[in-house]
């Protein structure tokens, strides 16, 4: 078998959708498991769909993601240009058409928009338009009298209107369809340009493309594509069509929802690292129950016949939970030059930050879940004194205003606030009051924070606030709660 080569095609109008992203995932790991070569080319040919700035968004993503090409328009291997436009300027596909032309598989037609719009159908309550072969009848001499006179044309695929076309699929096994519904597609666009269908099959073909890797809205095309190879002559790539990505809702995941790009997923906090093994779920099962993966164990388990015909659902919710495994398991330096910028926009103070970033690590699961857990630290928010009744930890507001009375001058009184301290201090009043442990933590760490959930315990809270701080708002907790108790 000769060398797998796969290729990664993107158009360049804007950010990179996450079904992209996943064909560009498939496309390299395929390769990648068998040590082939991963290739990109640009496919810019629908000019009026460009936008300015797509091809570095292409560039950066790719590099991000790990998915290095291995040729491409900046890594030219003999088989460039990777670029669809520069191949169009040096003429390659017009001359490839031009042999079908001749090969009398293809035809100049020259219809203008009128004459094209007479042939639209209703076809299942859409609005379809067949072309009717009209110019297939020209003579050679018709044909050249109108090139002569500049009269604007396309050139069509002379498809068959009988028998049929049987297309094999990896993932979706054999298609037959009727000739009679392949319609004599446009090779060659009146600008010159081709279409996204012959392009593809002959720079395929030209770079040496053994394995497709695209989207399964493409499955209708193939018919129309291998009868191009066919008619070259060529040997026909394996085809690997990927399953339809939906959102929970089971509607196709559109630019609307949000989260439909890979940059999109990033701005939310969510890591690369996640994101990738996320992707790679998205229509392909492992072997075992193993659901985190890096890229190169990924490029090891990738097997593309475990990926499946149904629809993949983006599960938001569990990508959140990915992403949560993935800042678990991260280098604490690498966490907290990543968690710093959050940290620093939920709190204006001069704080330890180093120790806060500590306490939610294992407590997020996308960078902005840090606001939420640590805004306390800013200012003491307003809170219900019903927050210090406790069932399990036996606390009341009566009793937590006992327990606050009491620690008050304690904590007054001890002048280091490290946690080690606070904490023994706060054991050493337990083991005299003979109480539990929550029976004290609890009206604290409630008086201090204001929240029934914080990332960290009363001592570790207190450690960061300060002396000042935390007495200030014990002084506080203490006054409500006499206000409460004499109501």
């Amino acid at each position: 078998m000769s060398k797998v080569r796969t290729r990664f095609a993107p158009s360049p109008t804007g950010r990179m959708h996450v079904g992209n992203l996943r064909t560009a995932l498939y496309a390299y790991l395929i390769a990648k498991h068998e040590g082939g070569d991963f290739l990109l080319r640009i496919e810019d040919t629908d000019q009026e769909r460009f936008v300015e700035g797509a091809v570095e968004i292409i560039y950066r993503t790719l590099e991000k993601t790990g998915l290095i090409h291995d040729e491409g328009p900046d890594k030219d291997k003999g088989f460039g240009p990777y670029v669809q436009s520069e191949r169009q300027a040096a003429g390659i596909y017009l001359e490839y058409a031009k042999q079908l032309i001749e090969k009398g598989e293809a035809y100049y037609c020259f219809c203008d928009k009128e004459r094209l719009a007479t042939l639209n159908q209703s076809i299942g309550g859409k609005e379809i338009n067949v072309y009717d072969k009209h110019c297939l009848s020209l003579s050679k001499e018709e044909v050249e009298a109108k090139l002569a006179a500049g009269v604007p044309y396309v050139i069509r695929q002379n498809n068959p209107t009988e028998g049929t076309t049987t297309f094999s699929d990896e993932i979706y096994g054999d298609i037959t369809v009727d000739n009679s519904e392949l319609d004599d597609m446009i090779l060659i666009k009146s600008d010159g340009y081709p279409t996204y269908n012959f392009a593809n099959v002959v720079d395929d073909h030209l770079m040496g493309i053994t394995h497709v890797v695209r989207g399964n809205e493409y499955l209708s095309s193939s018919p129309k594509y291998n009868r191009l190879y066919e008619a070259f002559g060529w040997e026909v790539p394996v085809y690997v069509h990927c399953p339809l990505i939906t959102d929970e809702e089971h509607h196709k995941l559109s630019k609307r929802c949000g989260h439909s790009s890979y940059e999109d997923l990033i701005e939310q906090g969510f890591i690369t690292e996640a994101v990738v093994n996320f992707v790679a779920l998205l229509g392909w099962s492992p072997a075992g129950n193993e659901e985190i993966f890096s890229l190169e164990e990924l490029v090891k388990a990738f097997d593309y016949k475990h990926m499946s015909k149904s629809p993949a659902v983006f599960d938001y919710t569990k990508l959140k939970w990915m992403n949560g495994e993935y800042i678990k398991a991260m280098d604490f330096d690498a966490f907290y030059e990543r968690a710093l910028p959050f940290l620093k926009q939920a709190i204006d103070k001069d704080v330890d930050f180093k120790k806060i970033a500590e306490m939610v690590k294992t407590r997020i699961e996308v960078f902005p879940d840090i606001a939420d857990l640590i805004d306390f630290f800013n200012e003491l928010p307003e809170y219900d004194t019903a927050m210090y009744v406790h069932k399990k930890m036996k606390t009341n507001e009566e009793s937590s205003l006992e327990v606050l009375k009491e620690l008050l001058p304690i904590f007054e009184a001890l002048d280091d606030y490290s946690n080690d301290s606070l904490y023994n201090t706060l054991l050493d009043y337990v083991a005299k009051k003979e109480c539990k442990n929550g029976y004290a933590m609890w009206p604290v760490r409630t008086a201090v924070s204001g929240k029934q959930m914080t990332p960290a315990g009363a001592t570790e809270i207190m450690e960061v606030l300060g002396k000042e701080e935390s007495l200030n708002r014990i002084r506080k907790g203490i006054e409500m709660l006499e206000n409460a108790v004499s109501k």
